[in-house]
C-alpha cells in the first residue's frame, strides 16, 4: 500500500532546548523528517523552540515556528495552518511526546480535525506508564523484574519492606532516567522515594528488584502498516545493568550474546512492538540477560519514538531509521522504500555490519563543582563520540581518541592511574573515566577475575583489553629502528595512536609517522554500506582501519582502499567533535551550512567528524563523510589521501580551531583567517599590544605561570580579578578572585589540572554592562550581523547570559564605539569569515574582553532572529568566492530577539547553581517580543543579578 494521499500537511514537534537526556539526535532525526516529508511534496510546518540547531533552519521546512514548546504555542499554529491534517511527534524525544499527551488530553488534535502519525496514544501511555507496561508484558507472557507501582510515599514504603533492598525506583513519564535510583540501604530510601515521586510528572514511581550485574542490550526496530518489522541494530552495553544506557560504553553489534538468545530476544522484541497498538514508526527496545550460561532474558522498557540510540544505530549502520519511519508514518510499506545507502536494495532489508562500533559518553562534571560524579541510573552525559574500526579494539581506540580530553587513546600515554586504592575505588563505583581506568588495572596486574568480579564487565571486554596491554608491553621492547613490520601493522590495526607508540619507545610522533611510511603501513578506507559489500553502495561514507598487503600474482603489493579520489577541487570542514558545555549543536549548524555553500561555490565537500547525533555526520549531507576522530594523526592521512585546496576550521568551534597550529606547520591551506590571526586572537599579550596600538581600551591584566607571579601582579592590577587559563572554551577554569587567598587556591588548583599554561589576571569591571558582536569580515569591509546585549551584569559567562538582539539600553555613543572597535578589530586581525568580539561597558566606555575570530555561539541564533543565512555568506567569503559587498543584507526583525540559557542543574542536585565566569548551560531557547513592556522580559531584568557568584 503506498502513502495515504489524504495527508498533505504535516506539523512536527522538536524537542526544544538542549538538556542533559534530550540533547542533538532529536535535532538529527528532526531534521531528517522534515526532508523526508518533504520529498513527498507534503507541506512541513515545524515548532521548535532551540536557535542553535539546523533543525530550525528556514530550509529544513516550508513554515518554522521558534515558539516555547506549549499547548498554547500549538493552538496558535492550527489556527493559523487550518490545513494541517497530521502531527508526527516521535521524532522530538519525551519532549514532543509530552506535549503531544497534553493536547491530546485537552481535546486540541480533535477540535482541529489532527491525527497523530507515526505512534498512537495508546502506545505512548502503555509504555509510559511503568504499572500499564507491565502488565502488558504479563499478558504476553514476556518476562519482567519484579515491581511494584506506588503513587505514595506510603505504599513505596510497603513495596520496599515486601521486596528486600537493592531496589530500582523509577519515576513514570521523565526522561533520560530523571530522578531514578538505586537503593543499597534502607536509611537511603525515605529521600530517594520522596524525590522520584517529586520529579514524576504524575508522581508515581515504579519499583522492582534490582538486576545489578545482568548485561544489557537494546534493539532498533521498524515496523510497517503491513506489520513488517526489521530490526536495523543490536547494542550491547559494555556496562553491566545499574548504569543508564545513554551513560553506557555500548558496543554494535552485540559482542557476547550466544545466537540462541539472539533469536529469543529478537523474537520478544517484535511481539511487543506489535502488543502495545496498531501504529506505523520507529521503536527502542531494552533488555537485560542473566550473566550465566541460562542468559535469561527480562524486558526492561520499550520507547515507541525515535531515540538516542537509534541516531547511534544510524550512524553505526548507514541505515536513515528517522527517514524511513517519517515515510512509514505516511503508510508507505517497508518493501516499498529504497535502501537510501545501497539504492538498489529494499528498505525491508536488515544491515549487516562488517565492522564494530564503539559508543563513550562525554561528561562534564568539571562544570558542575561538588557533582556526584558517580554514574547510575540517572544519565550525566552531555554528548558522546563514535568509533568505526575492523575490531573492538580499534573502535575502542578510535572512540578515545575523538573524546577530546587530552588522552591518546587507552594507556600509553603516562596519564594513567598508578595508586591501587584509587583503581579499585574507580571500579567499584562506575566513574566516567573506567574506560581507561580498566587498562591500568591490567597494567597493575589486577587478575582480569577480580575486575570482572568488581564491574561485572563481560570477561570477553576484559581480555581484549588484557591482549592490548600484552602488545603494549611487547612493543615497549623495542626502539623505533629495531621494531619489526608486523607488530607496527598489529598496533595500528589494534587503533594504538602514533603518539601512544612513539611513547611505548622513547620517540616523537613524526617518527614512528615516518617509519609508518617507509615500511608502507598506511591507513586504508572502508565504506559504511550496510549490507557487508553484498551490495554496491552508491554513498561515500567512510572510516578507516590498517590491512595486510595482498601480494598479486605478478608479484606486485596492494592494499584495497574504497575511498577513490575525484579530480574535483575540493574543500575539507572539521566537524566539532563531541558535544558539551561551552561547544554544542550551534557549531553543527555552522558546519553544515558550511558544507552547504562550498558546495554551492562548486567544490568537493568533504567533512569529518565523530559525533553520531547531529546532522553534519548524516551520510549525505557532505559529498564525502569520514567519520573519524577530530585527531591530528587521521586529519592528516584524509588530508594527504584526498589533496583539498584546504581546510575551515572556524565553523567547529575550539577542536578545529585548535588544529590549525599543526595544520599551518605542516603547510596545509587554512581557509579564511590565517593561523597567524587566529593565534594572535588567542595569545593576550600580543593582542594586548594590538589593542593599545589600536588605541582601544581593555581592561588591566597581567600574566601570570606561578602562585607568586599572580600575588605580585595583585598588587598593581587591584581585585576583584579574573583569573583564567589561555586556550580554553566555555570560560572552564575560570573565576572571579577578591582576595590574595583566593587568589592563590585558585592559581594552585588550576596549574595541578593544565600544567605549564599562562594563567590570565584581569582586573574585573564590576556592575559593567557585558555586549557582544559577531561580524563578517573579507580583509577589507566588515558587516556587523548583530549586536547584543546581556541582561545579566559582566562577570556571567556569555553562554549563561540573556542576551536581547538588538541591545536594549545601551545609548548611541555606547553604539558607535561597539560599531567602530568592530570594524577595527576585525581588519587589523586580517578576518576573512566570521568573527566575534566582546565587549564590557562601564562609565559609557566600551572595553574590549576578547575577539574569537570564528563562528560563536551566536551566530546561529542571530541568523535565526533576522531569517538571513550568514554562516552561507561567511563561508563563500572564506573561499574567496565573494566579498562582503556582493551580498544584498536584509535583516528582519520585529521587537527583540531574547537568547535564553537553559540548565540541568536538576542532574545534579546539591551543586551550587550560582553563575559565574564559567558557563554551565547546556542549551537555550529563543523568545520574541514585541517590546520591553513584554512581562517575560520585566521578569528576566528583575532576576539579573541573583545569579551572580564570584
Amino acid at each position: 500500500m503506498p502513502k495515504d494521499t489524504s495527508i498533505k500537511s504535516v506539523l512536527i514537534i522538536g524537542s526544544g532546548p538542549i538538556v542533559i537526556g534530550q540533547a542533538c539526535e532529536f535535532d538529527y532525526a528532526g531534521s531528517q523528517a522534515a526532508r523526508s516529508l518533504r520529498e513527498e511534496g507534503i507541506e512541513v510546518i515545524l515548532i521548535n523552540s532551540n536557535p542553535a540547531t539546523i533543525m530550525t533552519d528556514p530550509s529544513m521546512a516550508d513554515h518554522i515556528y521558534l515558539k516555547p514548546l506549549t499547548t498554547k504555542s500549538i493552538i496558535e499554529i492550527l489556527k493559523a495552518h487550518p490545513n494541517i491534517d497530521a502531527v508526527l511527534p516521535t521524532m522530538g524525544g519525551q519532549t514532543a511526546l509530552n506535549l503531544c499527551l497534553e493536547a491530546e488530553e485537552k481535546g486540541i488534535w480533535s477540535d482541529f480535525n489532527v491525527r497523530l502519525i507515526g505512534v498512537d496514544v495508546n502506545a505512548i501511555n502503555i509504555t509510559e506508564d511503568r504499572e500499564q507496561f507491565k502488565q502488558l508484558l504479563e499478558r504476553i507472557g514476556i518476562p519482567a523484574a519484579p515491581a511494584k507501582t506506588a503513587n505514595s510515599f506510603l505504599k513505596g514504603k510497603e513495596i520496599a519492606q515486601e521486596f528486600g533492598f537493592p531496589l530500582v525506583i523509577r519515576p513514570s513519564f521523565t526522561l533520560g532516567g530523571t530522578g531514578a535510583a538505586f537503593v543499597h540501604k534502607k536509611e537511603d530510601f525515605d529521600n530517594l522515594l520522596t524525590y522520584g515521586l517529586e520529579m514524576s510528572p504524575i508522581h508515581e514511581v515504579l519499583i522492582d528488584k534490582a538486576l545489578l550485574g545482568w548485561k544489557e542490550y537494546e534493539l532498533e526496530l521498524l515496523r510497517d502498516k503491513n506489520d513488517n518489522v526489521v530490526i536495523i541494530c543490536s547494542i550491547e552495553n559494555m556496562d553491566p545493568m545499574g548504569i543508564h544506557t545513554g551513560d553506557s560504553i555500548t558496543v554494535a553489534p552485540a559482542m557476547t550474546l550466544s545466537d540462541t538468545t539472539f533469536q529469543k530476544m529478537r523474537d520478544m522484541a517484535i511481539k511487543m512492538m506489535r502488543s502495545i497498538g496498531n501504529f506505523a514508526g520507529g521503536c527502542n527496545v531494552q533488555f537485560a540477560v542473566s550473566p550465566d550460561e541460562k542468559e535469561d532474558i527480562v524486558a526492561i522498557e520499550i520507547n515507541p519514538r525515535v531515540s538516542r540510540s537509534s541516531a547511534l544505530a544510524s550512524k553505526a549502520t548507514g541505515y536513515p531509521i528517522a527517514k524511513i519511519a517519517s515515510k512509514l508514518a505516511l503508510g508507505y510499506h517497508l518493501d516499498e522504500l529504497q535502501n537510501q545507502i545501497t539504492k538498489s536494495t529494499s528498505a525491508l532489508f536488515e544491515p549487516t555490519l562488517d565492522y564494530v562500533i564503539v559508543k563513550i559518553p562525554r561528561w562534564n562534571f568539571d562544570k558542575f563543582e561538588g557533582a556526584d560524579r558517580t554514574l547510575g541510573l540517572q544519565m550525566k552525559s552531555v554528548g558522546e563520540v563514535m568509533g568505526i574500526g575492523r575490531s573492538f579494539q580499534e573502535a575502542l581506540h578510535k572512540a578515545t581518541q575523538s573524546l577530546e580530553i587530552k588522552r591518546n587513546g587507552l594507556g600509553a600515554d603516562g596519564k594513567g592511574y598508578k595508586n591501587y586504592e584509587q583503581i579499585i575505588d574507580k571500579l567499584t563505583h562506575a566513574s566516567w573515566d573506567r574506560v581507561f581506568v580498566i587498562y591500568d588495572a591490567i597494567q597493575m596486574g589486577i587478575p582480569l577475575s577480580r575486575i570482572h568480579e568488581i564491574t561485572q564487565i563481560d570477561m570477553w571486554f576484559l581480555k581484549q583489553y588484557e591482549e592490548l596491554y600484552i602488545l603494549e608491553k611487547e612493543i615497549s621492547t623495542f626502539k623505533i629502528d629495531t621494531l619489526p613490520k608486523e607488530l607496527l601493522l598489529e598496533a595500528k590495526q589494534k587503533g594504538f595512536a602514533d603518539r601512544q607508540l612513539a611513547h611505548m619507545m622513547g620517540c616523537v610522533e613524526s617518527d614512528v609517522y615516518n617509519k609508518r611510511e617507509e615500511m608502507g603501513v598506511k591507513r586504508v578506507y572502508k565504506l559504511v554500506d550496510t549490507c557487508a559489500a553484498e551490495f554496491e553502495a552508491k554513498t561515500p561514507y567512510y572510516y578507516s582501519t590498517f590491512e595486510a598487503e595482498i601480494e598479486k600474482a605478478d608479484g606486485t603489493k596492494y592494499v584495497h582502499n574504497e575511498s577513490i579520489v575525484s579530480d574535483r577541487k575540493k574543500v575539507v570542514v572539521l566537524g566539532s567533535g563531541p558535544n558539551r558545555i561551552g561547544q554544542g549543536i550551534e557549531f553543527d549548524y555552522s558546519c553544515v551550512h558550511g558544507v552547504l555553500a562550498a558546495a554551492e561555490c562548486g567544490y568537493e565537500t568533504i567533512m569529518i567528524n565523530c559525533n553520531p547525533e547531529t546532522v553534519s555526520t548524516d551520510f549525505d549531507t557532505a559529498d564525502k563523510l569520514y567519520f573519524e576522530p577530530v585527531f591530528w594523526e587521521h586529519i592528516y592521512d584524509i588530508i594527504r589521501h584526498e589533496k583539498p585546496e584546504g581546510v575551515i576550521v572556524q565553523l567547529g568551534g575550539q577542536t578545529a580551531l585548535k588544529l590549525a597550529e599543526k595544520l599551518d606547520r605542516y603547510g596545509i591551506k587554512i581557509l579564511g583567517t590565517s593561523y597567524d590571526a587566529l593565534d594572535l586572537a588567542e595569545d593576550r599579550g600580543r593582542f594586548s599590544d594590538l589593542l593599545t596600538d589600536l588605541g582601544i581600551p581593555f581592561p588591566q591584566f597581567g600574566i601570570a605561570e606561578s602562585a607568586d607571579e599572580a600575588v605580585q601582579l595583585a598588587e598593581t592590577l587591584d581585585f576583584p580579578l579574573l583569573v583564567r587559563p589561555s586556550y580554553v572554551l566555555g570560560g572552564q577554569g575560570m573565576k572571579i578572585v577578591i582576595n590574595k587567598q583566593e587568589l592563590e587556591e585558585h592559581v594552585i588548583d588550576l596549574l595541578k589540572s593544565i600544567p605549564g599554561n599562562k594563567l590570565l589576571l584581569d582586573h574585573y569591571l564590576d556592575g559593567a554592562i557585558e555586549a557582544e558582536a559577531d561580524a563578517i569580515c573579507d580583509g577589507e569591509d566588515v558587516y556587523i550581523i548583530g549586536i547584543m546585549e546581556h541582561i545579566e551584569p559582566c562577570g556571567v559567562h556569555s553562554g549563561d547570559s540573556n542576551a536581547t538582539l538588538p541591545p536594549f539600553n545601551l545609548g548611541e555613543f555606547v553604539m558607535q564605539q561597539i560599531k567602530d572597535h568592530t570594524k577595527k578589530i576585525a581588519l587589523a586581525l586580517k578576518t576573512v569569515g566570521l568573527i566575534n568580539i566582546q565587549f564590557a561597558i562601564k562609565d559609557d566606555i566600551v572595553y574590549i574582553i576578547e575577539a574569537n575570530p570564528r563562528a560563536s555561539r551566536t551566530v546561529p541564533f542571530i541568523a535565526k532572529a533576522y531569517g538571513e543565512p550568514y554562516v552561507n555568506y561567511a563561508t563563500k567569503v572564506m573561499l574567496g568566492e565573494k566579498k562582503v559587498k556582493d551580498f544584498t543584507f536584509n535583516p528582519q526583525l520585529k521587537g527583540f530577539a531574547i537568547k535564553q540559557p537553559v540548565f540541568s542543574f536538576s542532574k545534579f542536585p546539591g551543586v551550587n547553581k550560582a553563575l559565574g565566569p564559567e558557563m554551565k548551560s547546556t542549551g537555550e531557547s529563543i523568545l520574541f517580543i514585541d517590546d520591553l513592556k513584554d512581562d517575560q522580559f520585566y521578569e528576566l531584568y528583575s532576576r539579573r543579578k541573583m545569579y551572580l557568584s564570584k
